[in-house]
């Protein structure tokens, strides 16, 4: 009886312990295939690439380059929408060794609907050998391969080196392959898994895709050097100087105006300006702020809009101002510079630019200290001001104007001011 209690327990315990070792087992089984599915997911990096390839969008395309990871990434698609270069062909050339030399595979997709890949962008998407297109979209206008000169044969053969080809012709003759939409490119991607509905044709992609763009201070100055807005800032800040010359106040179109005109100053560095078109275009600036003081336009504001057309028309060499942009900037300026900024002026001053020896004499008050200089109230009007003696005028303090010196009043406080050096000459005598 013993023996057969004893066969029960060792029965008992060695399936306990069986079914202990499966569940042990189990666990890390399922850790296992839970770890390596972890592992195994990789995704796909999409880089919007518009405008001009400048070197800030060169520098954010080398940096994405650089910190792939095959682990993580099975494609870097690049979203082109370019139409000309401003970089050194050295920089292509390294972005192009980047290309090929990656160990995650690059691909190129001209869309959405209506973009252009010119110039050397062309260049790096066939070095790629993915290129996706969209109708409506175009290739090419590659010019002289910075690459070799087998490349640039290979591009006359296909009729890229000095002309764009649309949609169409770019499938035809096996440079890109049709995509319409972002999706249907990644689909052609090589590991790019999908879920196919066969009811409703849907397609749900599996492999996740990661969007990137340029950090907001290098988006905000690759806008800043198209020419577009580098051309329309150059005029709005000396626009703005020379508003600030003929008024008073407390410098806020200075300082915009000088922030505006840097800007404009720092797309023209990086764009290919014409300095002969920039020359122009101050000179018609300098030419507008001589009739500012009359109030009336003159001969020097038709030299002025002579000279802003022509300046325009030169301001970079190889790129083209938009019909558009050349029409709004032309005729804005005009307009502000010859009946805009005097009407401005008159108001603020409230008196005509000539003829002022009337207000000499009139009392007013200090806004603001004038130590030498500063700024009053004369008859609800704010003039800038300069002390005629040594003495200085405190805020708020009551002053006479004693003269005008063309667009600053000489003035003096009420009380206590220093003798003028001539009366005590006078006196003396």
């Amino acid at each position: 009886m013993t023996n057969i209690k004893t066969s029960k327990r060792m029965s008992l315990s060695a399936f306990l312990l069986i079914s202990l070792i499966g569940v042990v087992n189990l666990f890390p089984s399922n850790a296992l295939a839970e770890s390596t599915s972890t592992d195994a997911i990789r995704d796909v990096v999409v880089v919007e690439a518009s405008g001009l390839m400048d070197p800030v969008l060169v520098r954010m395309m080398e940096e994405t380059l650089e910190e792939l990871d095959p682990n993580e990434t099975i494609a870097l698609v690049f979203q082109v929408n370019i139409s000309g270069s401003v970089v050194e062909d050295e920089s292509v050339i390294a972005l192009g060794k980047a290309i090929s030399s990656s160990p995650v595979p690059i691909s190129f997709w001209i869309g959405p609907s209506g973009s252009r890949a010119k110039g050397p962008i062309a260049e790096l998407a066939l070095i790629s050998g993915d290129i996706g297109i969209t109708p409506g979209s175009k290739i090419g206008k590659t010019g002289r391969s910075i690459f070799s000169s087998n490349s640039s044969e290979e591009y006359k053969n296909l009729e890229i080196d000095k002309k764009t080809i649309n949609y169409e012709e770019a499938i035809e003759k096996g440079i890109a392959r049709s995509s319409p939409v972002l999706l249907e490119h990644l689909v052609g991607l090589e590991g790019f898994e999908i879920i196919s509905d066969v009811e409703s044709g849907e397609i749900k992609p599996l492999t996740q895709t990661r969007f990137q763009e340029m950090d907001p201070p290098d988006q905000f100055f690759h806008s800043v050097g198209s020419p577009a807005i580098s051309y329309l800032l150059f005029l709005a800040g000396m626009g703005l100087l020379v508003f600030e010359l003929y008024t008073a106040g407390v410098g806020i179109a200075g300082v915009l105006g000088a922030l505006c005109l840097l800007l404009g100053f720092y797309g023209l560095a990086v764009l290919p300006s014409n300095p002969l078109g920039v020359a122009l275009l101050i000179f018609s600036m300098l030419s507008f702020a001589v009739d500012v003081q009359t109030g009336v336009p003159r001969f020097w504001s038709a030299v002025a809009t002579i000279s802003l057309i022509a300046g325009s028309l030169l301001l970079f060499d190889g790129l083209s101002l938009s019909w558009l942009t050349l029409l709004f900037g032309i005729l804005l300026t005009v307009i502000c510079m010859s009946a805009g900024m005097p009407a401005m002026i008159r108001t603020r001053f409230a008196t005509p630019t000539i003829g002022r020896e009337w207000i000499v004499g009139e009392l007013g008050r200090a806004i603001e200290e004038i130590n030498p200089n500063g700024t009053v109230e004369v008859k609800g009007a704010i003039w800038k001001a300069q002390t005629n003696r040594a003495t200085p005028i405190k805020a708020n303090d009551e002053i006479r104007v004693a003269a005008v010196d063309g667009f600053w009043l000489d003035v003096e406080p009420l009380e206590g001011a220093a003798r003028d050096y001539r009366e005590r000459k006078g006196n003396k005598d």
